[in-house]
């Protein structure tokens, strides 16, 4: 209108082309999805030349390890699996389509190879999402779909928790042999940039590998595209939680030689530490598959386990000792000589109030001349005898003979009871010496187990 000022003229403008500009692709999107599909089939093979392969490229990026399970030999991870081909039904002149380069429609479309994980576990046998397709102009499709995949994996438990697996995932057409798809990796390794970490295993690496294989069912070769997920176990967790209150509890069975003998839990601390660690050992079985292969760690189970039966075992034999009563028989020369003489100097074991710098006895076990008196006869049996000899006859009471025979009848007393004291207390210094020594060697043991273990770790 002739009244509008001439500076609001201007913003008029754009309102009478845009609807046109902007309406304009999107009649061209539906022209282009009309004209593609109109005498299209996804059921056949998408080549102009029925005797040439179509060439289909993968590539799978890793997302997630959800779960590895031993005990079935299961690996369950999240994959995002990118298949491209080229379809020759499927091209079009971009510009006759108003410069349209690209459209996402549906999958089921189009002709989609039947590329499946040949190794997989999933009962239900699932298969990728029913996600878009990008199709290009030149027909090239490339459709990108999320998988959660079990696939089955050989688990070998050897060296639990220090172990190491090698989980494959083979990818390969179930019915097209590589006549008629030719499978190929797109790299060399699967796309780990966007992996989630993993609390208990270590993504050590993802080759892959394109193998060709001629089945016994058919004489045609089939390409497949094999993923081969390096995994190492992250042993923190059981280092704390199995491992070290086993080599803890371990080394408690030793210190059951230390206990007194009299104080009635030698036996009752060997027992309690065996059932530990079977509580340990069925906590490990429960985790690990049946198989022949043993682990690392119930290894080292067994073994303490075996080293603690013999030691509750020498146990009880060194209490027997140790409870020798005076019916018991002497202490042999044997024993003499190679527990109280030199096993008893080799463990610094001595009665109470020697020391290492103390004079020791005789290897025979012979006492002192003044042990030996005090031992076999009072001190005044030997003025008796004097006083008997010397008494004259004339002057000794009536009872003279009575009370001598009663005197000596004490006095072999108190010898037999002096000589059964010795024996008695050898046979506890046998048992003592004894228990010494099993201690420092059964420690030793456990540490050599402990090192061993470690050392077949590293």
């Amino acid at each position: 209108p002739g009244g509008a000022p001439a500076a609001a003229r201007p913003l008029r403008a754009p309102l009478r082309v845009s609807p046109g500009c902007r309406a304009a692709p999107g009649r061209f999107a539906y022209k282009l999805l009309h004209d593609l599909f109109a005498n299209y089939s996804s059921a056949l093979r998408p080549v102009e030349d029925t005797d040439r392969a179509l060439n289909v490229t993968l590539k799978v990026t890793l997302a997630q390890i959800i779960d590895m399970d031993e005990r079935n030999q299961v690996l369950t991870s999240y994959l995002w699996v990118r298949q491209t081909w080229l379809d020759a039904h499927l091209t079009w002149d971009k510009d006759e389509y108003g410069g349209i380069d690209s459209i996402r429609i549906p999958s089921s479309y189009v002709w989609r190879p039947d590329i499946i994980l040949y190794n997989n576990a999933d009962e239900h046998f699932g298969g990728s999402m029913e996600t878009n397709v990008v199709l290009r102009s030149d027909g090239h499709i490339t459709w990108d779909s999320p998988a959660i995949t079990k696939s089955s994996c050989k688990v070998d438990v050897s060296y639990f928790p220090f172990d190491g697996q090698q989980c494959r995932l083979t990818f390969g057409s179930w019915t097209h042999n590589g006549n008629q798809i030719d499978l190929r990796n797109q790299l060399d390794s699967g796309d780990l940039t966007d992996f989630v970490e993993n609390v208990e295993w270590e993504v050590l690496g993802m080759p892959a590998t394109r193998n060709v294989i001629t089945y016994g069912c058919c004489s045609e070769p089939y390409p497949d595209v094999t993923y081969t997920l390096l995994l190492r176990r992250r042993a923190s967790f059981y280092i704390f939680n199995l491992l070290l209150p086993c080599i803890m509890v371990s080394f408690l069975a030793p210190l059951g030689f230390y206990l007194p003998a009299d104080s009635g839990e030698k036996v009752s601390l060997g027992v309690t530490v065996l059932l530990a660690l079977t509580v340990f050992q069925l906590l490990v079985a429960e985790s690990m598959p049946p198989s022949e292969s043993v682990p690392l760690i119930g290894k080292y189970y067994i073994a303490t386990m075996t080293m603690i039966t013999a030691s509750t075992a020498l146990t009880i034999f060194i209490m027997n000792v140790h409870h020798c009563g005076p019916g018991a028989r002497p202490v042999p020369p044997w024993a003499r000589r190679l527990i109280l003489h030199h096993l008893a100097r080799l463990c610094c074991v001595y009665e109470v109030g020697e020391s290492c710098k103390s004079p020791q006895r005789a290897p025979g076990g012979r006492a002192a001349p003044g042990e030996a008196r005090a031992a076999g006869e009072s001190p005044g049996d030997g003025q008796a005898g004097t006083e008997v000899r010397g008494c004259p006859w004339n002057h000794c009471l009536c009872h003279h003979d009575g009370l001598l025979r009663d005197v000596g009848y004490i006095a072999g007393c108190f010898r037999r009871h002096r000589a059964n004291q010795r024996r008695t207390g050898e046979w506890k210094k046998v048992a003592k010496v004894m228990d010494r020594f099993f201690m420092w060697v059964f420690f030793l043991m456990v540490f050599l187990m402990s090192v061993l273990v470690l050392g077949n770790a590293a």
